[in-house]
């Protein structure tokens, strides 16, 4: 562990002893509401301390009548360049602490509005901080968090940028496993932000220049983290002058608070963070980016947002964000990755995109559904570039599986009409965390993840991995083709047998067309039946002359619903039977024999019809008005990327010999050990 990494833990840890101070007169789900706004609130006392008094001697230079935005733009200019906020009260946590401590409450409100109007509604919109002040000071624990805080020094000087951002996703975890909540939807592992940075500025080949100017947006931003690592390897990669612009948009209160505090202490924009939900209100409208990369909250459903995103998918289509399709209501990641696409730049800079998403959107529904019609729209528009397993257990929430994508809209003429697949879940790209955090048991160490970016910029077919047997491939390259394939509709002959015996005119008791009939009219149609005895027709049509002969004779007319239920009830499925044909004489299919064939894009699906399904059922034909909705062909067409088909690897059982000698050597050991109970 570097130094750096062990001071930001001591100080996660001294932070967190502020949580022993509030045990009892505070929920454990609660301690969140209270820590995260001081350290916020210590951080930026620690950034504008040098800048207080020139703020407050400008401050009262101004007019009283001056305009409040012509106010703020001159006390920010006071304030210094570092950042876009300002303090006009007269105290900062050092002078507070030498006022009188039944005084600090009001004291500390006097401080917190009057912040610049951007910091106040930070504090007061999102994090409800007079709410909790308020509480602690009812607990009579106000004085002593306050004492315990002013402890830490917060200033950038000391504590860079990035390591707070790891102090506040360290805090953030935490709180997160106490109160049971979900710390994925919060923030992801730093490992697999700098890989997914890695490989989106790697296919970039404009970023050396001078006078760059880049855009960075993350939908569902958290507290900011992906964005503060994307502007951090940005400026790394350009030893020139390159100017990155932050953008976000975040769902959740505190995490809105953190980022868009962070935005300000770092001399962004902090406008370009918007508070709300991206899906639902678009805080970004007719904005494009360089970058954008996400981890979406997967698995989690969008059914109470649903009717505007339907809305909007009906009304705009293509000119809106879910032209090509919705998910199912269960998994909004799909919707993020459309979202992020229509963000895309069409000049010649182009968009590059890096999104981490669980395994459902890879195969989840099957042709004609809304996923499957999002992977065909993103594949046939030859967007996706490249899709990384990778290991298990890396994130604080959940172990399950999960998939980096990478999308472009100016790709590199070699990867023009193809996909790299990159199966990095093997022991060569993982190592085990000494100590658990959460469901996060491993990590992707730094060579691992320059292993993986090799593996990206070479493009190789079939790169052995070492340790895992020469044969394994952890690279493929596919055509975008290669994922797609048409649903056809495979039918046989329905083929009936028919008999009037006593087990079948049961089963016409309980068809609806035949209860509707009066009592007296049912009772004549079963003698009817009966009358035809137990002879079976294995020809529908000898039956429905037989049936209409007998009925004719009783001088009794059945309507079409009664014909039907009657030919329904004594029917059953006969393969020795004739088929079935109708008034034109062609075979009616069966239902229950229906089904489909996958048959790979690249194939006629005449040709695979004779080869794979004729030999074997040589009754079967393709119904071909089973046609695809897009391009009218016969079966609709359906896309899906299964890793485990393309990197599945055989380990062939052990000989039966060893299976029997490990048997009986374990028959031994359990006969030893029942003497010993015995004796």
């Amino acid at each position: 562990m570097s130094r750096d990494e062990a001071d930001i833990r001591s100080l996660d840890s001294f932070v967190w002893s502020v949580a022993e101070i509030l045990r009892g007169d505070f929920k454990q789900s609660e301690y969140g509401k209270v820590i995260l706004p001081f350290v916020v609130l210590r951080r930026l006392d620690c950034l504008l301390e040098g800048s207080k008094e020139a703020v407050r001697a400008t401050d009262a230079s101004l007019p009283e009548d001056i305009d409040p935005d012509s106010r703020d733009l001159i006390l920010f200019e006071a304030a210094g360049a570092r950042i876009r906020a300002y303090n006009t009260s007269r105290f900062t946590f050092e002078s507070l602490k030498g006022q009188d401590p039944t005084q600090l409450h009001d004291n500390l409100l006097d401080y917190i509005t009057k912040f610049s109007p951007n910091i106040r509604d930070i504090f007061l919109d999102k994090f409800l901080f007079t709410d909790q002040l308020k509480r602690l000071k009812e607990a009579g624990l106000l004085w002593q968090v306050f004492e315990r805080f002013c402890q830490i020094d917060l200033h950038p000087e000391v504590i860079s940028n990035i390591e707070m951002g790891y102090l506040f996703e360290g805090l953030i975890r935490r709180f997160s496993e106490i109160s049971n909540e979900t710390a994925g939807e919060h923030f992801t592992p730093r490992e697999v932000v700098r890989l997914m940075v890695e490989l989106l500025i790697a296919g970039d080949e404009g970023l050396s220049g001078s006078g760059v100017i880049r855009r960075v947006y993350d939908p569902a931003c958290g507290t900011g983290g992906m964005l503060a690592l994307a502007e951090e390897a940005i400026a790394k990669a350009n030893a020139r002058k390159v100017r990155v612009e932050l953008y976000g948009q975040e769902l959740n209160p505190e995490s809105f608070a953190i980022c868009k505090s962070d935005m300000l202490v770092t001399g962004h924009n902090p406008q370009q963070i918007a508070f709300g939900n991206t899906l639902t209100n678009d805080a970004h409208a007719g904005t494009d980016f360089h970058y954008m990369l996400s981890n979406p909250p997967y698995g989690v459903d969008w059914k109470k947002y649903q009717d505007a995103i339907k809305t909007e998918a009906a009304e705009q289509g293509f000119a809106g964000r879910f032209g090509a399709g919705l998910p199912r209501v269960s998994d909004g990641q799909l919707l993020f990755l459309q979202h992020m696409i229509s963000k895309m730049r069409v000049d010649e800079t182009g968009s590059r995109i890096g999104i981490v998403m669980n395994g459902s959107p890879l195969f989840t529904g099957g042709a004609g559904s809304g996923e499957s019609e999002i992977r065909r729209w993103m594949l046939e528009e030859d967007w996706v570039e490249a899709i990384i397993a990778l290991p298990t257990d890396l994130f604080y929430n959940t172990g399950i599986q999960t998939y980096v994508w990478l999308l472009s809209n100016r790709k590199a003429p070699e990867r023009k009409g193809k996909v790299q697949l990159i199966d990095a879940s093997g022991e060569r790209f993982w190592k085990p965390l000494r100590k658990s955090l959460g469901s996060k048991r491993r990590e992707i160490p730094e060579e691992a993840r320059r292993e993986i970016l090799r593996l990206y910029n070479e493009m190789p077919e079939g790169e052995g991995a070492e340790g895992e047997g020469a044969d394994r491939a952890v690279s493929k390259v596919f055509a975008t083709t290669d994922f797609g394939y048409r649903e056809i509709r495979v039918e046989r002959p329905l083929r009936l047998n028919f008999r009037a015996s006593p087990e079948r005119i049961a089963r016409l008791r309980e068809e609806k067309a035949f209860l509707k009939l009066s009592e007296d009219e049912r009772e004549e149609i079963e003698v009817i039946l009966l009358a035809l005895g137990d002879r079976l027709f294995t020809q529908r049509p000898a039956f429905e002359k037989a049936l209409k002969k007998a009925l004719a004779a009783e001088g009794v007319k059945l309507a079409a619903p009664t014909r039907k239920a009657i030919l329904s009830a004594l029917s059953e499925r006969d393969e020795e039977a004739e088929v079935c044909t109708d008034k034109d004489g062609n075979p009616e299919p069966d239902p229950e024999l229906r089904d489909s064939e996958l048959v790979p894009l690249t194939e006629d699906w005449r040709d695979y019809m004779a080869r794979e399904v004729t030999p074997f059922v040589p009754d079967a034909w393709v119904d071909e008005s089973h046609r695809d909705a897009r391009d009218g062909d016969v079966g609709r067409v359906g896309y899906e990327i299964n890793f485990n088909r393309y990197f599945y690897q055989y380990v062939p059982p052990r000989p039966l010999a060893e299976i029997d000698a490990e048997l009986k050597q374990l028959e031994a050991e359990i006969a030893g050990l029942l003497k010993e109970v015995a004796a």
